[in-house]
């Protein structure tokens, strides 16, 4: 079983809402695998489930759980069955209890940190749309954006390539192809650019102008625009909102 690619897939699946994965799911991954993710913090400890697939028959009946702590034995978990008179309290281990979330946000600063980027804003997360940088190329540079569309991709300079196909763990390493991602910059396809609109990149560079800002930054207008790949002067145009009009007799009043 490829580990990596399994939580790249549910990651992908999820399109941004919050995901859980079961201790005992993971029990049933390659060990040292599980051990390098939880290092990088793909896998981040969660509260204990509150409810779980109750063990005390073939029904498999998904109960709440409940817990007791015992003076001398500590906490014990167990859910109440009111489905069979045979049947009342079933203990459950803590085992099942046991919980790791997932979050597109640590994978993309993982890619940051393969790619040697500086993430901006992260911004909302829920849409299943995660920033990773800007990557510069021998001739151009383009935004990389990770994506939650059923699987995850990466969108770049109008390309959309699936992340399992350039990332991978080798024993305690991830691996990632930085050359075929600067290959898809230098060769923009066609109307190049990722799916962020015009309005979501201005409030994202508002929202890194004004951190900079917040940091002290002097220079924080050329730290950003570098950032981005582009002069000041383009970047005070990006910022600009774009002049509205309306129609009054036949003429348009700006």
């Amino acid at each position: 079983m490829d580990a990596l690619r399994e939580l790249l897939a549910l990651v992908g699946a999820s399109k941004g809402m919050v995901l859980l994965v079961s201790e005992e799911e993971l029990s049933r991954w390659p060990a040292a695998a599980v051990h390098v993710m939880k290092q990088q913090n793909l896998l981040i400890k969660a509260r204990p489930a509150a409810s779980v697939v109750c063990p005390g028959c073939e029904q498999e009946c998904v109960m709440p759980v409940h817990t007791l702590t015992h003076k001398a034995r500590g906490p014990e978990s167990f859910v109440v069955c009111d489905k069979r008179d045979d049947i009342n309290r079933v203990a459950v281990s803590i085992r099942m209890l046991e919980q790791w979330q997932i979050l597109g946000a640590s994978i993309a600063e993982l890619l940051a940190g393969l790619l040697g980027l500086r993430r901006p804003d992260a911004g909302d997360t829920s849409t299943g749309r995660w920033e990773v940088g800007m990557l510069r190329g021998a001739k151009h540079s383009s935004h990389v954006v990770l994506l939650a569309e059923g699987q995850l991709t990466l969108s770049l300079a109008g390309h959309s390539i699936a992340l399992s196909d350039i990332l991978v763990l080798e024993g305690s390493d991830f691996k990632l192809d930085k050359r075929a991602l600067i290959r898809l910059v230098d060769k923009p396809a066609a109307g190049a650019g990722d799916v962020e609109s015009a309005a979501q990149r201005r409030a994202r560079l508002k929202k890194r102008v004004q951190a900079e800002k917040n940091k002290g930054t002097k220079a924080f207008l050329k730290t950003v625009a570098a950032e981005e790949g582009f002069n000041v002067s383009r970047l005070k145009q990006l910022l600009k909102p774009k002049p509205t009009h309306t129609k009054k007799l036949g003429q348009s009043v700006y």
